[in-house]
């Protein structure tokens, strides 16, 4: 049984559980509306295609060349939650990394509920940004998946050390415990690394104004892709559109308006 529901048979693939690579991102999520339109799309635009997770009728698991890189929740309408997607990181412990949320501030929606063959949970940061946790099975394949999955994703936070200070604190960064993830602080930004890969990022805005109300603080999902212009046409053609268009990044959003960015593989 994989971390994303199904079953996998690979003789040349060892287990990792979350306790060896604990505070990195291992998984991402998207809530959606509409099944169909949403497989469309991203087929369309990342080339993937889906198959149905063990979870039920509106779950869906994304396979890249044959490998799960994300998940699909057809819930948005149903749990009244915004179409959105959600990074999860690595825990050891669920129960401690819940329990850590709230006592620094955060809150927690949902969990820890056990999912064979581990436990997760959905939380948020003290300005609002939302995160999963996993803790147990990490996909079979795993180097494949980060690989494969996203090249990176970044908080956008009005102050990136106060919240490097936050997710640090919960999911061990920077702790000297093996496996864990190492932190770098520079200009305005936390960059965090595991076994030596950028995994994440965390900017800062202005910290001396007040925050954009228009913009609310929120973890972004990069997928490293070929070509950035024709996901950029893609996403236009099949309902979605381009949020900010650069040459080797841009922010695309789906039909249903969830926001992701496309990073070319050159800046891998």
């Amino acid at each position: 049984m994989n971390q994303d529901g199904t079953t996998h048979s690979s003789g040349a693939t060892d287990t990792v559980e979350t306790g060896s690579v604990f505070g990195a991102p291992c998984w991402v999520s998207l809530t959606t509306r509409d099944l169909d339109v949403t497989q469309e799309f991203y087929g369309a635009v990342l080339g993937w295609r889906c198959r149905r997770a063990r979870l039920g009728d509106h779950f869906r698991t994304a396979l890249a060349d044959g490998i799960p890189v994300a998940g699909i929740a057809a819930v948005a309408s149903m749990w009244q939650m915004p179409a959105a997607w959600t990074p999860y990181f690595a825990v050891a412990n669920a129960d401690e990394a819940v329990a850590r949320t709230r006592e620094r501030g955060g809150t927690v929606a949902v969990g820890p509920i056990s999912f064979l063959p581990g436990r997760a949970a959905l939380l948020a940061d003290r300005a609002g940004a939302t995160f999963g946790i996993w803790q147990g099975r990490l996909v079979s394949e795993w180097e494949a998946w980060r690989q494969a999955a996203p090249t990176f994703i970044t908080l956008h936070t009005r102050d990136a050390f106060d919240a490097a200070i936050f997710y640090g604190e919960i999911l061990d960064w920077a702790s000297g415990l093996p496996g864990c993830c190492e932190v770098d602080c520079t200009g305005g930004e936390v960059l965090l690394r595991s076994r030596g890969d950028l995994v994440a990022r965390i900017e800062s805005g202005a910290v001396e104004t007040p925050p954009d109300p228009s913009v609310r603080t929120h973890w972004q999902v990069h997928f490293a892709v070929s070509d950035v212009e024709s996901c950029a046409r893609a996403a236009e053609k099949h309902g979605g559109g381009v949020v900010a268009a650069g040459e080797d990044e841009t922010v695309l959003r789906d039909p249903d308006g969830a926001r992701f960015t496309v990073t070319s593989r050159r800046r891998r």
